[in-house]
């Protein structure tokens, strides 16, 4: 095992030598101490930095008032859930808010040092946890949000995820094996065939396959090194690699072994698992994982069952489960606040069975719903604004955070993506979809390489002055045969930006002029 305190300190950055100094997870028994104190007392690496790994964010933009990341593998969260986190943020009032994220994960807002304890406390009488969501650890595991209803899929792999999960992070509780890995890391699993997961951006990734020709066994081809950074952005690679479901979670622990053993920490923008792949090479890279298993790896089945395009999972869709329906609301750019939060537990009581699941385009869905219940449940004022048939361009809206909470953006995006996006609609009608992701800097939360239209805010010089804009991707690509998108139009400020995109729209992407 290796932990921060066993990591050599020579030629480190400043964030692996305070890893070195003390791991991240010996806050959390200090948290306690913490609230007494209040966060202006703290230590100030304790605060900026190891708070992280209890899934707590310090924001300079909004101090004294934390975020909160949480960890919902697979997106799955239950009624009693979604209510004891409405009831969290709502002694927070206009603080308090919840953001549904890319990897079908919760981050709150407006939380308090001061009531850590007891908030951890009632998450965990829930079955919640944030452990491990931050810094330099795996992040949400996600997977399809229809597992287990659709009736198109390959394998469930909610369990398998929970598993996953339950092994990095000691079933929830902190685990130092894996709490110093050199960079964040993220790992989907799939068993669905419209790639519902984005295995491409993701540093493993298990894409469903059958072992030959003859479909009678079924596992996964693993994928590598997908990632974005500031820096750097690359889709996952094959590892040449197929595994049954039984040793998927062998393999992540020996990839994940790899990566904390041999991965580059001197320079924290070359630290991601690709970075570490170009250096070993990936036949050797390879080897190193092989020997950390107790089996040997077979070779990647030729092909893989990914041969949809990707669905969005908004409206009404019958389950494989006779008499059931799943029904899926537009979140506009996720953004939630309490009283939705309690409306959509209860929506989920009630016509369907207490469950709830979100989805990477920042959406949720209402699983279960019996046939006799879909009516009353359409006709819920609730679906006024979490509408099921949300217009064609609004639907697929993504947005980070942006400068509203998060000290890294350059730019507002949430607001301002919404505002333009009614504009856009009020103008034109498409005749095809199209994805607008927006992500306020080069970290690429919003994730604009896997866009139709993606947005990176960056600042622009107009009429001689500083101001917000735009770097403007565009190919990326979902689905079948994904792929990332490159920038095509660099530095368009944002007061430019709906005539800009009005003539993509009609030009690139078939919109007709109202």
């Amino acid at each position: 095992m290796t932990s921060a305190a066993t990591v050599p300190t020579t030629s480190l950055n400043k964030f692996e030598k305070f890893k070195a100094e003390k791991d991240g997870l010996a806050v959390k028994a200090e948290i306690d101490h913490f609230a007494k104190i209040g966060w202006e007392a703290m230590d100030e690496t304790d605060r900026i930095h190891r708070l992280k790994w209890l899934g707590i964010f310090f924001r300079p933009v909004t101090p004294g008032k934390f975020m909160m990341r949480l960890r919902l593998p697979s997106g799955v969260i239950t009624s009693p859930q979604m209510r004891t986190l409405a009831g969290i943020i709502a002694q927070y009032g206009e603080d308090g808010s919840a953001d549904i994220t890319t990897r079908q994960n919760l981050q709150l807002r407006g939380i308090r040092i001061e009531d850590i304890p007891d908030i951890f406390q009632k998450m965990h009488q829930v079955g919640l946890t944030s452990i491990q969501s931050g810094m330099d650890n795996v992040r949400n595991i996600t997977g399809s949000p229809v597992a287990g209803i659709d009736a198109h899929e390959l394998m469930d792999t909610r369990e398998l995820i929970q598993q996953v999960q339950d092994m990095i992070t000691n079933h929830g509780e902190g685990n130092p094996e894996f709490s110093n890995l050199p960079r964040k890391f993220n790992i989907a699993i799939g068993g669905c065939p419209d790639n519902s997961i984005h295995a491409e951006i993701n540093d493993i990734a298990f894409v469903p396959a059958y072992q030959d020709e003859t479909k009678q066994t079924f596992g996964f081809n693993v994928l590598v090194g997908g990632f974005f950074s500031a820096k750097r952005c690359e889709a996952a690679i094959p590892l040449n690699a197929w595994v049954t479901p039984d040793r998927v979670v062998e393999i992540c622990r020996a990839i994940l072994t790899v990566y904390r053993d041999h991965g580059l920490r001197a320079n924290r923008q070359k630290s991601r698992l690709m970075w570490l792949i170009d250096e070993l090479g990936l036949d050797t890279f390879r080897a190193r994982v092989q020997a950390q298993l107790s089996y040997t790896l077979a070779t990647a089945a030729p092909k893989d069952e990914i041969n949809w395009d990707k669905r969005d999972h908004l409206g009404v869709y019958p389950q494989k489960q006779p008499g059931l329906n799943y029904v899926g609301l537009h979140i506009p750019v996720g953004k939630l606040l309490a009283p939705d939060m309690f409306t959509l537990a209860r929506l989920a009581e009630v016509y369907g069975r207490g469950e709830m699941r979100l989805t990477v385009e920042q959406n949720l869905i209402i699983p279960h719903v019996p046939t006799e219940n879909l009516e009353p449940l359409l006709q819920e004022p609730c679906l006024q604004k979490f509408s099921v048939n949300p217009g064609a361009l609004v639907k697929g809206l993504v947005s980070c955070t942006g400068a509203e909470f998060c000290n890294f953006a350059l730019i507002e995006t949430k607001n301002r993506a919404l505002a333009l996006i009614q504009e856009l609609e009020a103008e034109v009608t498409l005749t095809r979809p199209v994805r607008i992701h927006w992500t306020g800097c080069p970290n690429s939360c919003g994730q604009p390489q896997v866009a139709d239209i993606g947005l990176m805010g960056t600042k622009v010089r107009k009429d001689g002055k500083m101001q917000e804009g735009v770097d403007i991707y565009t190919g990326g690509k979902v689905g079948k045969d994904a792929h990332l998108g490159t920038c095509t139009t660099p530095g368009v400020a944002c007061v430019d930006l709906k005539s800009v995109l009005l003539d993509m729209l009609v030009n690139q992407f078939g919109a007709i002029g109202k």
